[in-house]
């Protein structure tokens, strides 16, 4: 069955090899980037949120089965803070009355296998509160700041947007509609995004001494697009609230038994 999906961050990396797959198998793919895709809107902005919400309702006829809210920055700056926690909640929150109309409704947001590492404190108060003024300024100091202060955004950010899932799949918006509701946490990944960290021999295996990746070691963005096609799928109908590590055995290794 022929099944509509919103991919935010569509235009590289895991929303582009995402979006790829879902087409391929048959499905519609309603991309959403800054550039060269079918919504192109800034999800830093309360503008590019708002008019996102009202071109997908357009673009769909007002229903669509799947949200994939992917789209993110893992720059050390204070715009993190807007596009991976707010505009991903806003993504998901803004688009959710649009799957009422679909038989098998799903949604899933990627995070990081770096919501592992300490966050900032003031920082993660901020988001988990939901004040995005306070949220910025705090980015703004440790961007500011930088170096390991800087370095401290993009973790926190995904560490609240993991505990945003947490706290919210479970609700009657969510699981009492019949939305399956969870997060990929992937760990490094061969993207745009992390050129810079891939880019020789030694600054990989550097990388590879702060992640551990036993298995199989740093990947391609269309191995997390699988994992995001099944949990978007008809056969996902249970998992509620998940964060999921996709990171070749990072979570395993950093946090051993610490889940049970």
């Amino acid at each position: 069955m022929t099944r509509t999906y919103v991919v935010t961050g569509a235009a590289s990396g895991i929303g582009q090899a995402t979006s790829a797959l879902l087409t391929e198998r048959g499905h519609r793919v309603i991309g959403v980037d800054l550039h060269d895709a079918d919504v192109t809107v800034d999800l830093a902005t309360a503008d590019g949120r708002s008019r996102l919400v009202a071109e997908v309702t357009e673009l769909s006829g007002g229903r669509i089965d799947a949200i994939i809210a992917n789209a993110g920055l893992a720059k050390p700056i204070a715009l993190t803070v807007a596009i991976n926690y707010f505009g991903t909640v806003a993504t998901l929150t803004g688009l959710r009355p649009l799957l009422s109309g679909s038989s098998a409704p799903r949604a899933v947001t990627t995070a990081s296998m770096a919501s592992l590492f300490p966050p900032d404190d003031a920082l993660l108060e901020a988001l988990l509160a939901g004040d995005e003024t306070a949220a910025l300024a705090r980015g703004a100091e440790l961007e500011a700041a930088g170096g390991d202060a800087a370095n401290l955004i993009y973790g926190t950010t995904k560490r609240a947007l993991a505990r945003w899932v947490r706290r919210n799949a479970a609700t009657p918006d969510w699981a009492g509609a019949g939305i399956p509701l969870n997060a990929v946490a992937p760990g490094v990944v061969e993207t745009p995004m992390t050129a810079g960290l891939t880019a020789s021999e030694e600054a990989r295996a550097a990388l590879l001494q702060m992640v551990p990746m036993p298995l199989n070691g740093i990947f391609e963005p269309r191995d997390v697009g699988y994992l995001l096609a099944w949990l978007t799928s008809e056969e996902n109908a249970h998992l509620c609230g998940q964060v999921v590590f996709i990171d070749g055995g990072s979570d395993a290794v950093m946090r051993g038994d610490s889940t049970w």
